[in-house]
């Protein structure tokens, strides 16, 4: 199949880059007309916090069932003076007159008691929106601050508190990714013309992917991050399977096959690797549906939607392109071209696999007691969600933030909201009412609101403030106190529910934990059936979902060092620590194991293609690893580029995922494929390639690498010039 495939694009070059081209423009242009909006509603079905906001919205308190922010406000002449007094209550009553749909409570009405520091130099305004979808938040905060920037009084500071204020601008990580990967394929390529190739493949790729992700918001619910993290990941594989293709076809051209016949060597070969490294991607993408939420089943369609077509764009668009280059594919080199060509990087890495051969076993108990080392604050991980604590110390949000924690103690920044039916009436009222007089004395508890019952008079709540910060583990542990031993004996007709941000951050952490093993298994179990399948081993496989399971693990124990820890944070532009992000497991799990195996599948589909044709499995590692180390190397260099632009952001949690695709690629690509793989690959000599005969008759034959085949396909190959001058 892959034979005809690459002589039809090489021969239809015409047609096949139109048809890229029209599916472009078309997917393009019906992304814009009739694509969706990207939304993030991040609503946990069946959790205490979820059920509570449910009640919220129902009994007329939907202005408290969407997000809350904050006005907070500092005057060294303190905040009763009234040359600040005034200009802060003309301010407040701009916001009230607006459209912008939310309540405003003043600290200088009844209703905003406490709301002024004991030292009368800090006060906040409370803002309660209705319920809306994200993005909307973003007229409202931009309107609120217009507004602010009016009331300028000497000795006056003002700062906005809650995630809707805080500054999302993002650097251009895609741009920076891109450039990064075209100077590494210069170094790697030495030629203008071969490194523009992969690049523009890359392109149109994720150009078409990222059109097919607009039009899916139509179908399921997306965040507005699923775009980014979708492209920049289909940038990273477009360039890497493209990468792969082409440097196949150039060893083929300079071992003297003519351009159509290296293209077919080169698409049924490292091609077929291509194909079944983004299958595997995909289907770990994919198994983010297993977690049975909206938003995050979107995360996974549309980075599955950006591999698939990058993926596809390599197989055919590439073939195509170079149906145009032919053997001009090194024109326009650069002064080291002559170096690469000279092939010194394949007889390092002869070198390299043969000292590692040499000694397999002490470099596996060195490259594997170095990952578990690494994996040791892993053991220490504290699942949660980061807060304003941990951006940027000149984001409005920080400021807010710290000016809070100082002014009224750290709790006054994740308050959590009691929630309760109220079918017995004044009874239960009561109840609720000596319910806040046990909650005063309650440890971990620094205020508590008296109770407000609900326009239809149907529904009760009560705001608590902890004595710690929202991150903080005791706040966690708070909640749990509440839920399990205080609330349970309140003496209400109906369940007291705790909820809040805080709270559903807790429930979300929970959640993901409960569903993880599933989520692991699925991605794990699909992985092994899929490699067991391609190289007909059960070794291989077993060994490859164990090795980048290691990866893993030392992967996020360096995130759980640096983020969590703060080691070195100050080194890497980490302004504070808290804990390590619950989505991260979940998250960067199915994107760091397919993008694992896309290596794993190189390497062994090169290995397996020189045991096959020499029957030595020695020869085969030494071989194949240096056949593919140095497009390995160039590899994984443009991942870790292109995910470290990611780490340039300044929210901590896109910069927690670019860290950690960055780290567990480079990971991967030295210690596991260039130490590890070789060394056990030496170890079990034949037996890597041993399969029971009963499963041998069940599983389908696929080869991933056929150069045999092409061998006998190829309908000419140029003589070399050693070839003419011995003639």
């Amino acid at each position: 199949m892959f034979q005809h495939l690459a002589r039809f694009c090489y021969r239809r070059r015409w047609l096949v880059v139109a048809g890229w081209l029209a599916l472009l423009v078309s997917l393009g242009a019906l992304g814009v007309l009739f694509g969706g909006e990207f939304r993030t509603e991040a609503a946990l079905p069946g959790s205490e916090s979820q059920r509570a906001f449910d009640l919220l919205e129902e009994h007329g308190f939907d202005d408290r069932a969407g997000e809350e922010g904050q006005i907070v406000f500092e005057a060294d002449q303190g905040v009763l003076d009234p040359s600040v007094r005034a200009p802060m209550e003309a301010y407040f009553t701009a916001i009230t007159s607006s459209d912008l749909d939310l309540i405003l409570v003043s600290p200088y009405e009844d209703a905003g008691a406490g709301q002024i520091s004991e030292d009368g130099q800090v006060a906040y305004a409370t803002l309660m929106f209705a319920d809306r979808p994200v993005e909307e938040y973003d007229h409202a905060a931009t309107e609120i601050v217009a507004l602010g920037n009016a009331a300028g009084v000497d000795g006056l500071r003002i700062e906005y508190g809650g995630w809707i204020f805080a500054d999302e601008s993002e650097p251009f990580s895609e741009f920076i990714g891109l450039i990064g990967a075209a100077v590494i394929l210069l170094i790697a390529f030495g030629s203008l013309l071969a490194m523009g190739v992969p690049i523009l493949t890359a392109l149109f790729g994720i150009g078409t992917g990222a059109s097919l992700a607009m039009l899916g918001t139509n179908l399921i619910g997306m965040p507005d991050f699923a775009l980014a993290v979708a492209m920049m990941i289909g940038i990273g594989v477009g360039i890497d399977y493209a990468l792969f293709i082409l440097t196949r076809y150039r060893t083929a051209l300079h071992d003297g096959y003519d351009p159509e016949s290296a293209t077919v060597l080169a698409l049924d070969t490292s091609g077929r690797a291509v194909f079944f490294a983004g299958l595997t991607v995909m289907l770990a993408a994919l198994g983010l549906i297993t977690m049975n939420l909206d938003f995050i089943s979107g995360i996974g369609l549309a980075i599955a939607g950006a591999v698939l077509m990058t993926m596809l764009a390599a197989l055919t668009l590439l073939p195509a392109l170079l149906g145009f280059i032919r053997e001009r594919i090194d024109r326009f080199g650069l002064p080291h071209r002559k170096r690469v060509e000279a092939g010194s990087e394949g007889r390092f890495w002869q070198r390299w696999s043969g000292l590692i051969q040499r000694r397999p076993l002490a470099a596996l108990i060195a490259g594997g007691a170095f990952l578990l080392i690494l994996t040791i604050p892993l053991f220490g991980i504290q699942l949660g969600f980061s807060d304003a604590g941990t951006r940027p110390e000149e984001d409005t949000t920080r400021q807010a933030y710290d000016l809070l924690a100082d002014g009224f103690g750290p709790g006054f920044n994740g308050p959590l909201l009691l929630v309760s039916e109220l079918p017995g009436g004044e009874a239960d009222v009561a109840a609720l009412d000596a319910l806040t007089t046990e909650l005063r004395a309650t440890d971990g508890v620094a205020a508590v609101s008296p109770v407000t019952v609900s326009p239809d008079g149907e529904l009760a709540i009560i705001q608590l403030v902890p004595t710690t910060a929202p991150q903080d583990k005791e706040t966690a542990e708070l909640v749990y106190h509440l839920r399990d031993d205080v609330l349970p004996d309140a003496g209400t007709s109906s369940a007291v529910l705790v909820s809040g941000m805080k709270a559903l951050e807790i429930d979300f952490s929970d959640y993901f934990i409960e569903r993880t093993p599933l989520f692991f298994g699925v991605v794990l179990g699909v992985s092994f059936l899929l490699l067991l399948v391609v190289f007909r081993s059960i070794l291989v496989p077993l060994k490859a979902v164990v090795m980048n399971m290691v990866s893993i693990g030392a992967t996020f124990g360096i995130l759980v060092a640096v983020f969590q820890w703060g080691w070195l944070g100050g080194w890497v532009g980490i302004d504070s620590v808290g804990p390590t992000e619950a989505w991260a497991p979940m998250m960067l799990f199915p994107i760091i194991f397919g993008l694992s195996m896309d290596y794993e599948v190189f390497l062994l589909s090169r290995i397996r293609e020189e045991y096959d044709r020499s029957g030595d499995n020695a020869s085969a590692v030494a071989q194949g690893l240096a056949g593919t180390a140095r497009v390995i190397t160039a590899a994984a260099a443009i991942m870790v580029v292109v995910f470290t632009a990611l780490a340039l952001s300044p929210d901590r949690s896109i910069q927690l995922l670019g860290a950690g695709l960055a780290l567990a690629i480079l990971i991967d690509a030295t210690v596991v494929r260039l130490v590890l793989v070789p060394a056990t690959m030496e170890l079990l000599g034949d037996r890597n390639w041993w399969m029971p005969a009963w499963l041998e008759r069940l599983v389908p034959v696929v080869h991933v690498e056929s150069e045999r085949a092409v061998a006998e396909a190829a309908p000419r190959r140029l003589p070399t010039p050693a070839e003419v001058v011995a003639d």
